[in-house]
This record gives structure tokens, sequence and C-alpha cells, in this order.
């Protein structure tokens, strides 16, 4: 799985981003900055990384399952993990 880091917690902005990232996303240790929120590429994450997060009860967890999309938020940062495939079509 393929994570992009974004660096809010405020979810309406997230959203109003959101569809650019998908669009665009940012390579692995590349940083953009999209109405003056930092996103960051962070690399590849296991399938575990996302089932160790689903079970804390400080992480909420959305799921677009269209695309095969995880989205975690926690403290300050949404964490879009989408399957490699899909982060190459893009």
């Amino acid at each position: 799985m393929k994570c992009i880091s974004v660096y809010t917690n405020n979810f309406e902005a997230f959203s109003d981003i959101y569809e650019q990232i998908l669009a665009a996303p940012p390579e692995e240790n590349e940083d953009l900055v999209l109405e003056g929120i930092t996103v960051s590429g962070s690399g590849d994450v296991p399938d575990q990384y996302i089932e160790r997060m689903r079970v804390k009860p400080e992480v909420v967890v959305m799921k677009e399952k269209g695309k095969g999309i995880t989205i975690l938020q926690h403290g300050n940062v949404f964490e879009i993990c989408m399957p490699v495939d899909s982060a190459e079509v893009g």
C-alpha cells in the first residue's frame, strides 16, 4: 500500500484537496503544499500497518471501497493508504 500523509486536523480542508491529491499524488519523500497544507509521499506501508492502526481508539478509519483506499485520521494527520497499482494508474 502506498501511503500519503496530509498534515491537517481539519476534515473540511482535507476534503477540499483530497481529489487533487489522488489526481497527482506526491512521490515517495516528496512534499507538496496544497491550499496551505503539506502533503507528503510517505512511501509504502505493509497491510498490517492499517490493521494495527484500526484497533487504536484515537484513530478514525474511513474507506473508499470502490478504489480500495483507506484513510486513517489521527492527531494532526490524515494518511491516505491506497493499493500501489491505483497509485500508478492515478
